[in-house]
């Protein structure tokens, strides 16, 4: 009996703009896969938000802040798919980070393999936010991204132990400020000299900054980043 699929009958995958339920195989619906923007040149060539000023090459922020890794990538601009990513979060919807997260291990597959990174490392969750939701978003992205180029996710480096606010009701400098002391690095043997961080949405760069800036204490020596979604640069 083929329990996988009885299982798609009562839970069927939904499409991740509209949430109308996909036949099988599908994951979007045809009219709908192109509503997510991919981010268009100019880019930020640390960060790869698009840039408006013309003649810049880095944006606002990196430029102000450059942050302690080396390079990100992100897919989609933030606007296109907001309300998508707000029902991967915070309505139950982890198969919609199941079908992004296939889409950006795929739109990047060939830097990531250039980079040779020893690890995948989601963004981790605070325990009391991870039991509300019941899953960590980054993480299901990195599984996927993981599963297309190879790459292991390791689950277990970077930790979470302080509760911190939601990011998005914060200014830049609150944002920042926020982020302090977030993350710690669990006490293990695992020794990791280059690493992707992977996240779903790359804003200020105040979560990925804090992250890179603890990796960088216990010897990991280069650090990227990819993102599901990114805002726009100035």
């Amino acid at each position: 009996m083929d329990y996988d699929k009885i299982g798609r009958i009562f839970f069927p995958v939904h499409c991740p703009i509209c949430d109308r339920a996909q036949p099988e195989g599908q994951r979007i619906c045809p009219e709908c896969a192109g509503i997510p923007r991919i981010v268009q040149p100019p880019r930020c060539l640390k960060c790869s938000k698009h840039i408006n000023t013309p003649g810049e090459i880095y944006c606002y922020d990196c430029l102000r802040n450059p942050g302690e890794y080396d390079r990100g990538f992100s897919l989609f601009e933030y606007q296109s798919i907001h309300d998508s990513i707000s029902a991967f979060k915070n309505l139950g919807r982890p198969e919609y980070g199941e079908y992004y997260g296939r889409i950006l291990g795929e739109h990047y597959r060939e830097e990531i393999r250039k980079i040779k990174p020893d690890a995948l490392l989601p963004i981790p969750l605070h325990e009391k936010k991870y039991r509300i939701r019941g899953y960590n978003q980054a993480e299901i992205l990195a599984r996927e991204i993981g599963k297309v180029t190879g790459v292991p996710v390791v689950n277990d480096f970077l930790l979470r132990p302080n509760v911190t606010k939601v990011q998005k009701e914060l200014g830049r400098l609150e944002r920042r400020n926020n982020m302090k002391k977030a993350f710690h690095i669990a006490e293990n043997d695992v020794k990791l000299k280059t690493v992707i961080l992977v996240d779903d949405i790359y804003t200020t760069g105040s979560t990925i900054g804090a992250a890179a800036a603890v990796l960088k204490t216990v010897g990991v020596e280069t650090i990227y980043f990819i993102t599901l979604a990114t805002g726009r640069g100035y």
